[in-house]
């Protein structure tokens, strides 16, 4: 029998979200125009290392993406204690692997930077910020792991008070921090307020967990390695999906690099931009999640269906107001970060483009959501790899050509192109929701 899911219930779980979500963009968006008044360099300088940190965060949001169906899937089958034991080991594994990242990012960070391309006038700079920002990788992960339990538990709204208490720390911090009338550590402020921010919202994290961990009598047996190995197998695969994914957008940022400094710093700006707006979309990529995995859990696969096709037409619809919206601001974004001229030009110049793939990538992002709730992780893999594929041959075709930051936009349009053609493929079979 399908069960219905009211339109209330899934706006409770996506507008908070939605703000959870929102807040880190926001946030980076804000570092974005702290930084950009300290000039192009330094701004340069940020985009390649928010392209590194970006891939280590995303290499490991495996944490997130498996606690939050195999939490709502328990939780749905009414194993409580259960759901509790897949949160205690996503923790273990967000420290394990975030002190591990740690060490390998901090020694190698000169190593990391040159790879990107960056260039010789700011590859100090890029490095120092990266070295800061590695030891907040574990408070990083464990977060991740943190919000992917509550989304799983149908709870997003306190992810999003913990999340705007520390963002808005950061935001009073890094001016503070950076510019002369405070310490003016200029980059590296940026990168210590964020590194303060994100420990602190780690601890409220664990402090919460551990109150939910008594009130629900969660077990206090150690997590053994064995336990960990299904949890390492979802992982894995995720970690390659993801992989494929964020190296997509990171040869495009390298590609930007080589281009020119003024190209990579617009790039980091409409970059920033285009990665807010998809959170936007991924509200309801949560909501799907958190319910799609729910009705799994109780072995409606009709009703996953029917609500996966819901969420898909709500996003179909905000990404279309997406486009809009980006068109109408582009004069804003292009002044409103920077304000070096050459940059301003280079963003206006793509931002129709980023603008103009917003309702597909709406399609896609939605789709994640789903394959993520049903535990068709295999399917996403061949979805990013496909996409992988687009974009390397369109940035390839950039530098032969000469295409400049354009031809770096049109490849990630390619990317969602191809992805959108796989993984509607894979939604329309009926193996995918028999798997459920």
């Amino acid at each position: 029998m399908t069960t219905s899911i009211s339109r209330r219930r899934i706006l409770a779980l996506a507008v908070p979200a939605l703000g959870s979500l929102a807040a880190d963009p926001v946030l980076s968006l804000v570092d974005t125009a702290f930084v950009g008044r300290l000039g192009a360099e330094p701004l340069a300088a940020l985009g390649v290392d928010a392209a590194i940190f970006g891939f280590a965060f995303a290499l490991f949001n495996f944490l997130a993406y498996a606690t939050t169906p195999l939490v709502a899937q328990a939780r749905g089958r009414g194993q409580i204690v259960e759901s509790g034991r897949v949160v205690q080991r996503a923790l273990v594994l967000a420290v394990g692997i975030g002190v591990v990242s740690t060490i390998v990012m901090a020694v190698g960070a000169r190593t990391l930077v040159r790879l990107m391309g960056a260039g010789p006038e700011f590859i100090d700079q890029a490095v120092s910020y990266l070295t800061i920002r590695s030891f907040a990788l574990p408070a990083l992960l464990i977060i991740t792991a943190a919000n992917g339990a509550y989304r799983g538990f149908q709870d997003t709204s306190t992810p999003l008070l913990v999340t705007l208490a520390v963002n808005g720390f950061n935001i009073v911090l890094d001016p503070v921090l950076m510019f002369d009338f405070g310490f003016g550590l200029g980059l590296e402020g940026a990168a210590w307020a964020t590194l303060v921010a994100q420990w602190i919202g780690a601890l409220v994290f664990v402090w919460l967990l551990l109150r939910t961990a008594r009130r629900e009598a969660w077990p206090t047996a150690r997590v053994h390695f064995g336990e960990l190995r299904a949890f390492l197998g979802i992982g894995s695969v995720l970690i390659l999906r993801t992989g494929l994914l964020v190296l997509s957008l990171s040869i495009a940022t390298s590609v930007a690099a080589r281009i020119g400094t003024l190209d990579v710093a617009a790039h980091q700006v409409v970059s920033q931009i285009w990665f807010f707006l998809a959170m936007v979309i991924d509200a309801l990529a949560i909501a799907a999640q958190a319910l799609v995995a729910d009705l799994s859990g109780r072995g409606d696969a009709e009703g996953a269906r029917a609500l996966s096709t819901r969420l898909l037409k709500w996003g179909g619809v905000a990404g279309l107001g997406l486009t809009a919206g980006l068109l109408a601001a582009g004069a804003i974004v292009s002044t409103g970060f920077t304000d070096d001229p050459g940059v301003s030009a280079r963003i206006l110049a793509v931002v129709p483009i980023a603008a103009g793939m917003q309702p597909l990538a709406a399609l896609v992002f939605v789709l994640d959501g789903v394959f993520l709730a049903v535990l068709a992780i295999k399917k996403l893999v061949w979805s990013t790899a496909a996409g992988f594929v687009a974009t390397v041959s369109v940035l390839a075709l950039t530098l032969v050509n000469d295409w400049g930051l354009a031809g770096v936009w049109w490849a990630i349009t390619a990317m969602i192109v191809a992805r959108l053609l796989v993984l509607g493929r894979y939604y329309s079979s009926a193996s995918t929701w028999s798997s459920s």
